[in-house]
């Protein structure tokens, strides 16, 4: 019988989690929608979800990172996904990779929130749990339907998508 990985997914906010504040016109945050997601996906995967912070990657500091840090270390799974901002996502999987060599760390984020309906965090999420579950140890990041070593990717601000720096 086939037996499903356990997957631990942490929450960090950036634009997966952002609603539109009708009142401001701003984005604001109030609660993560990744239980919402998994239930519309339909998704069998054992994956235990933890909200480590709800802030824009713009915005995260270096103690910040270092939560993330500690609670990948700590977790017992060696499958980790994490919802993450676009701007600095490569910055936070760079630490990472430094300090952890024996889990699958998979980094994803959304260009569009959730929330719009339009969003890209459905797919990109669904892909980043496929990639913790089939990738080697390392650290990853998984957007449209890719994944990229967390050293070999950047994102594209004028085209609005990660794209490798080298093909090697």
């Amino acid at each position: 019988m086939f037996s499903y990985m356990d997957i631990k997914l942490f929450v960090t906010g950036g634009t997966f989690d952002k609603e539109y504040n009708e009142l401001t016109g701003e984005l604001i945050f109030n609660n993560t929608h990744i239980l919402e997601m998994l239930k519309r996906g339909r998704s069998h995967v054992h994956i235990d979800v933890r909200t480590l912070m709800m802030i824009d990657s713009l915005f995260m500091t270096r103690e910040d990172r270092h939560i993330i840090l500690d609670h990948c270390q700590k977790t017992e799974e060696d499958k980790i996904v994490i919802t993450h901002g676009t701007d600095t996502m490569v910055e936070t999987a760079q630490l990472l990779a430094t300090e952890i060599h024996d889990k699958t760390i998979v980094l994803t984020g959304a260009m569009i929130p959730y929330t719009f309906g339009s969003s890209d965090g459905q797919f990109n999420l669904g892909s980043a749990i496929a990639f913790a579950q089939t990738l080697e140890p390392g650290v990853y990041i998984a957007m449209n339907g890719r994944y990229f070593q967390w050293s070999n990717v950047r994102k594209n601000k004028q085209t609005g998508v990660f794209e490798e720096l080298s093909s090697n």
